[in-house]
C-alpha cells in the first residue's frame, strides 16, 4: 500500500496554510488526564508512601511492603550490569564516556565560577554551585531507555550534584536489566521502582522513603509530563516535553535509503512523532518517497511509522537550499540533519534547533546514543528560546558583589539618584548614609 505521506512545494499558491496543518500540535493536555494528575500529586502529598503503594499496586501491578521495599539497592544495579552481555555493556560504558568527556567540557565553557576587581576595588563576580539533589525520571519496562539514563544522570554527576534519585516504573515488576545496568555506569545514588504521576509527587515534594529533590528531569507519558508541569515551582524541571521530531535538509547527494531511514527513525516513536524533508531537487524527494514505500514493509515498528508519516511527516520542494534554511528556522526542530555535500556552507543559516547533524554520515541516531551531546532537546518550536539538557541545568549562579569604600562613593549617588526617581527613599537613603559627607 502506498504511504500516503504530504508532498508540498513552496511554489504552491496555498503552501502556507498547508505548511500550518503539518506543524499545527496542540501542548494542550487532556482535561481528564489533568484532573487525575491533580488528585494523585495531592494525595501523595498529603499521604505519602501510603499513597505512592497504593498508586504503584494500581497502576504498575506492583503490590510491595513499603516503599523502602521498591528502592533499589547499588548491588543489585552493578549486578544488573555485570549481567548484561559483554558487546552491549561495552556500548553502554562507551557511550557514557563519551558523553561524560562532552559534559566536561560543557562545565569548563560555561560552569565556573568567577569574579573580578574594577577600578574601584570593587568585587564582582559569580559564583556557581551544583543542586544539592536532582530526581530523574526514566521510562521503564518494554519501553526503556538506558540512554535516557546516561543523558540525564551524566551532566548531573558532572555538575557536582551532591545526589541523583532515580525513579523508573516496573510494570508487573519487570525489571530491565539495561536500565539499572546504565544508572550503575552513570553513578545515579539511589534508585526507585515507581513510575507515573506519584513518582514525579514523591520526587517534588518528599515522603518518608522518597527524599524530595531541587529538580526534575527526564522524559515520561502524558500523566508525567503533565506532574511536572504541575509541581514546577516547588522544584525545577528541565522542559515539558512534546512528540520527537527530525527534519532533513537535503541537498540530493545522500543515498535516498538513507535519508528514508533517517525520517524513520524518528517516526517510530510514536503516532505523533513528526519527520519532514526539505530538498530543492523534486526528482530526489520522489527517490526518497520510492525508498520509504520499498523499506517500510520490512520495519517491525512499520505501522506506528506509517502513522506517523501520514499524519503529520512531510516531503517538501523548496526553491532552494537557502529557502529551505529560513524554512527549517521557522520550525525550529529537535533534530535538524544537514545531508549535504557542503554542510558547513549552510550551518550558519541555521539558527534555531535542538540539535544540529552536519553531513551525510551523521545520522541522528548517533547523537541519541552516543556522539556525546545531550540527546534531551527542546520539542514543538521550543529550540527558538530553549536549549539542550546539559551541566548549566543542574547548577545555579549566584551574584558575588563586595563594594568598597572608594566604589561605594561612586556607586551611592547613581543609586540615591535611581531610587529617589522610583519613590524609594529607603533604597535612597541606604546608599547616602555610606557617602562621605
Amino acid at each position: 500500500m502506498p504511504v500516503a505521506v504530504r508532498r508540498l512545494s513552496t511554489a504552491q499558491a496555498d503552501f502556507q496554510d498547508q505548511f500550518q496543518r503539518v506543524l499545527h500540535w496542540s501542548a494542550e493536555t487532556d482535561h481528564a488526564i489533568e484532573e487525575r494528575v491533580a488528585a494523585i500529586l495531592a494525595d501523595v502529598r498529603a499521604r505519602g508512601d501510603a499513597a505512592v503503594l497504593e498508586y504503584t499496586k494500581r497502576f504498575d501491578g506492583v503490590d510491595a511492603a513499603g516503599v523502602g521495599a521498591l528502592e533499589l539497592t547499588q548491588s543489585e544495579l552493578q549486578a544488573a550490569l555485570a549481567s548484561i552481555p559483554a558487546a552491549r555493556r561495552n556500548a553502554l560504558e562507551a557511550a557514557a564516556r563519551r558523553v561524560r568527556a562532552y559534559h566536561e567540557r560543557q562545565l569548563d565553557a560555561c560552569g565556573r565560577s568567577w569574579s573580578y576587581r574594577d577600578e574601584d576595588g570593587t568585587l564582582l563576580g559569580q559564583k556557581v554551585t551544583p543542586l544539592d539533589r536532582a530526581g530523574i525520571y526514566v521510562p521503564g519496562g518494554k519501553a526503556a531507555y538506558p540512554s535516557s539514563v546516561l543523558m540525564n544522570a551524566i551532566p548531573a554527576k558532572v555538575a557536582g550534584v551532591g545526589e541523583i534519585v532515580m525513579v523508573v516504573p516496573t510494570p508487573r515488576g519487570e525489571k530491565n536489566p539495561l536500565v539499572l545496568a546504565a544508572a550503575a555506569v552513570a553513578g545515579v545514588d539511589r534508585a526507585f521502582t515507581i513510575g507515573g504521576a506519584q513518582a514525579v509527587a514523591a520526587l517534588a515534594y518528599g515522603t518518608d522513603t522518597v527524599p524530595k529533590v531541587d529538580k526534575i528531569t527526564g522524559p515520561g507519558n502524558a500523566y508525567v509530563a503533565s506532574a511536572k508541569k504541575h509541581v514546577f515551582g516547588t522544584v525545577g524541571i528541565d522542559m515539558i516535553a512534546g512528540p520527537s521530531e527530525i527534519l532533513v535538509l537535503a541537498d540530493g547527494s545522500t543515498p535516498a535509503d538513507w535519508v528514508a531511514m533517517d525520517l524513520f527513525s524518528q517516526a517510530e516513536h510514536d503516532e505523533l512523532a513528526q519527520s519532514i524533508l526539505l530538498c530543492p531537487d523534486a526528482g530526489y524527494i520522489a527517490q526518497v518517497l520510492e525508498a520509504i514505500e520499498r523499506l517500510l514493509p520490512g520495519m517491525p515498528r512499520r505501522d506506528i511509522i506509517r502513522a506517523s508519516l501520514e499524519g503529520r511527516g512531510a516531503l517538501i520542494h523548496t526553491r532552494s537550499m537557502e529557502e529551505a534554511c529560513e524554512i527549517s528556522n521557522r520550525i525550529a526542530p529537535e533534530h535538524l540533519e544537514v545531508s549535504s555535500e557542503d554542510p558547513h556552507r549552510w550551518e550558519p543559516l541555521l539558527r534555531h534547533a535542538g540539535a544540529i547533524f552536519l553531513g551525510a554520515w551523521t545520522s541522528e541516531s548517533l547523537g541519541d546514543y552516543c556522539a556525546g551531546p545531550n540527546h534531551v532537546l527542546p520539542t514543538s518550536g521550543t529550540a527558538r528560546f530553549s536549549s539542550p539538557l546539559g551541566v548549566y541545568d543542574f547548577q545555579k549562579r549566584t551574584s558575588l558583589i563586595e563594594v568598597s569604600e572608594a566604589g561605594a562613593q561612586a556607586l551611592g549617588g547613581i543609586a540615591s539618584e535611581l531610587a529617589h526617581g522610583e519613590g524609594l527613599q529607603a533604597h535612597a537613603q541606604a546608599a547616602e548614609f555610606r557617602l562621605k559627607r
